[in-house]
This record gives C-alpha cells, sequence and structure tokens, in this order.
C-alpha cells in the first residue's frame, strides 16, 4: 500500500490566479530561471500539510474536515501586495499577500487541532495566509540573490480582488519530474 502525500488548503478561484500571473508578469520575465514559478491550476492557500497518510485514513480525515468546516460561516478573503520568505533581503518563496478575518485563523487552528488528536504532526511556524507563486531555485548565487531582491522591491502589486471561501479542500500531491501535480480528494462545505 503507498502512502499519498497530502494537505488541506482553500482553492482560490481561476480568475483570482490569472490576476496574480497577469501582476507578476514583468517580475517572472525579469527573474524567470531563477525561480520555480507555481502553475497556476497549483496556486492554493495552504491550510495544513498531512504530509504521507495511508489511504485507509481518508475517510476519518474527509470526515474530520466535514465537522471542522461544518462550524464556520463563508467570508472573504483580500489579495494583495508581493512579498517574500524569510526575509525580502533573503527571499526563497515569493507570494501574494492574503488579507482575510479572524474566522480564517480560527479555521484553521480548528483543522490543526483536530488534526493532532488524529496523530498528524502540529505546524511549528506561526500562520501566515498568502499564495505561492514561486520559490528561488536553491543554486543561486549572491549577485542571482540581489537582481531577485531588486525585482521584488521594483514590482509593486496592488488589490488582486476579492476571493469568497466556501469550502476547503484535501489535496494529493504527486511528485513528478515536471512538477508536483495536485489531485483534490475531498471537498468540505462551510455554512453558507
Amino acid at each position: 500500500m503507498s502512502l499519498l502525500r497530502t494537505f488541506i488548503a482553500v482553492e482560490l478561484p481561476i480568475e483570482i490566479r490569472q490576476a496574480a500571473c497577469t501582476a507578476t508578469s514583468k517580475l517572472r520575465k525579469e527573474i524567470g530561471e531563477l525561480v520555480r514559478w507555481v502553475p497556476l491550476e497549483n496556486m492554493h492557500l495552504t491550510l495544513k500539510f498531512l504530509g504521507d497518510v495511508a489511504p485507509s485514513n481518508m475517510d476519518m480525515l474527509s470526515q474530520m474536515l466535514h465537522a471542522e468546516t461544518g462550524l464556520f460561516n463563508c467570508f472573504d478573503l483580500c489579495l494583495n501586495g508581493l512579498g517574500s520568505f524569510p526575509s525580502p533581503k533573503r527571499p526563497r518563496v515569493i507570494y501574494i499577500g492574503i488579507q482575510a478575518p479572524a474566522a480564517l485563523e480560527s479555521l484553521r487552528r480548528g483543522i490543526e487541532s483536530a488534526s493532532r488528536r488524529l496523530g498528524y504532526e502540529s505546524e511549528e511556524r506561526g500562520f501566515s495566509p498568502h499564495l505561492t507563486l514561486g520559490r528561488v531555485k536553491q543554486n543561486v548565487t549572491a549577485t542571482e540573490q540581489q537582481v531577485i531582491r531588486r525585482a521584488l522591491e521594483q514590482t509593486k502589486i496592488d488589490s488582486l480582488g476579492t476571493a469568497r471561501v466556501d469550502s476547503v479542500q484535501l489535496f494529493k500531491s504527486d511528485l513528478k519530474p515536471t512538477g508536483s501535480v495536485y489531485t483534490q480528494l475531498y471537498s468540505a462545505k462551510l455554512k453558507k
């Protein structure tokens, strides 16, 4: 029995993901080969990375997700601003910021807590909602790092719009030579 590499996320509307790609098209051209860009179809807001999960645990995870999402009403997220982790001086991950109501953090904490009760490890880092656009390649030189930093500083992104969160998805991730392929395994609706 092979394990499934899984995570829980909010799938954002295609219009928002397209707006993110359009708003960063000049940046992508400037620093293109130095970054592994996330394909449009893979962009999402991660709530919990579960790691390797036995297929026999999928029903239990789906039930947990259904129970947690059923406690929350739908809410809106606003996407704006370009950023990088861990810092603007040493970017490793390039992202679009997400401003969300307290309901998002409460939902994430509920999923984290329920996952822990099922035996999955807790996330040590604080939660910072974002839409990952790309990851800086491991082998970039100090000069290339500066090129990336300057390009990020010169790129301004205002609001990309608002996204309605009405469900949360459980995905599996298959690592391929061409990149990750995500497949939705389950979708749990929030209350209307």
